[in-house]
């Protein structure tokens, strides 16, 4: 089979060395172009094309895969079958017709929940207890084609953002693997998804991070878990933004105001909440790296009696 796979970041990256090291015959490989980063504001390669280098790989980077030259480039591949893990565009009906085994992509949740460009973030944020992987056949929709697999993963009360991930992508490279085998054999069955019990899970943006009030000690600890260790949940600490990190919940509600730190030890600080507390572990302020509460505290950072949140 000519493959041609479709991803961009870390996440896709480790999907398409699991294809190149099992020896699929990955004739081309397209990712969104590169963007600049750091303070140079350097143009730096997206995890997919640094793959996709080591292995001599044609990478492809245009604007849109849907017409114009990246359509044209496509079609030159001849591709027999498209792989797409977190792409991040959504592919016309000129491409999804384009190869006679057809378009599937590896997503991050159970479908019909969490179709869009954040399901594991989504999912934590929600507080669910479970997510998985499914491998679809990419119609016009946003992820809703007929099922080909799926599979379950557990979240646990400590899973966050990147430990979740990291589970979910040993699970999808595993599950790629023998949709791969099964394509290739003509074993594959379609199960159309129930449309009527679809969610989405929208792209991040700056203001899904900040937290203003501390209501529910639960559902800001989720919140914070979402996005741990990337890009961080940020809160004012007086006139300062910082970011908070590593966190957990008790149902115990103490004296103070919501907010309020209320006491600073050598492994977390509890922060009251209206509802409940919350025991934060790790704590960043502008500019510098992740530190301790207690490491903070001794800088003279922050001290107990503090309130967090406004806006």
């Amino acid at each position: 089979m000519r493959i041609v796979f479709m991803g961009t970041p870390e996440f896709a990256a480790m999907h398409l060395k699991t294809l190149l090291e099992d020896s699929w015959n990955i004739v081309g490989v397209f990712s969104q172009p590169d963007k600049e980063k750091g303070r140079g504001r350097k143009l730096e390669p997206t995890p997919v094309k640094l793959v996709a280098r080591e292995f001599g790989i044609p990478v492809f980077q245009p604007k849109s895969v849907n017409k114009g030259e990246g359509f044209e480039a496509l079609s030159s591949l001849s591709p027999d079958v498209i792989i797409t893990v977190a792409y991040g565009k959504l592919l016309k009906k000129n491409v999804i017709t384009l190869p006679p085994l057809g378009c599937y992509n590896v997503h991050a949740s159970l479908l019909p929940k969490y179709r869009g460009a954040a399901p594991i973030q989504r999912a934590l944020e929600a507080g669910e207890s479970k997510t998985g992987i499914t491998i679809f056949q990419i119609d016009e929709g946003m992820d809703s084609g007929p099922i080909a697999m799926v599979r379950e993963v557990e979240i646990f009360p400590e899973d966050n953002l990147g430990t979740l991930s990291e589970k979910l992508c040993q699970l999808g490279c595993h599950m790629l693997t023998e949709f791969m085998v099964n394509l290739y054999r003509g074993k594959i069955a379609l199960v159309p998804q129930n449309h009527e019990l679809a969610t989405y899970a929208p792209k991040i943006t700056k203001e899904d991070t900040i937290i203003t009030d501390f209501d529910d000690a639960c559902r800001i600890y989720n919140k914070i878990r979402a996005y741990d260790p990337e890009p961080g949940v940020r809160v004012k600490l007086g006139e300062k933004m910082i970011k908070l990190y590593d966190a957990l919940f008790q149902n115990e509600t103490p004296d103070g105001i919501p907010g309020e730190i209320i006491s600073i030890g050598k492994k977390y600080m509890i922060v009251k909440c209206q509802k409940g507390v919350l025991k934060i572990s790790g704590i960043q302020f502008p500019g510098k790296k992740k530190i301790s509460p207690w490491q903070a505290k001794a800088g003279r950072l922050i001290t107990e009696g503090q309130v967090l949140g406004g806006k």
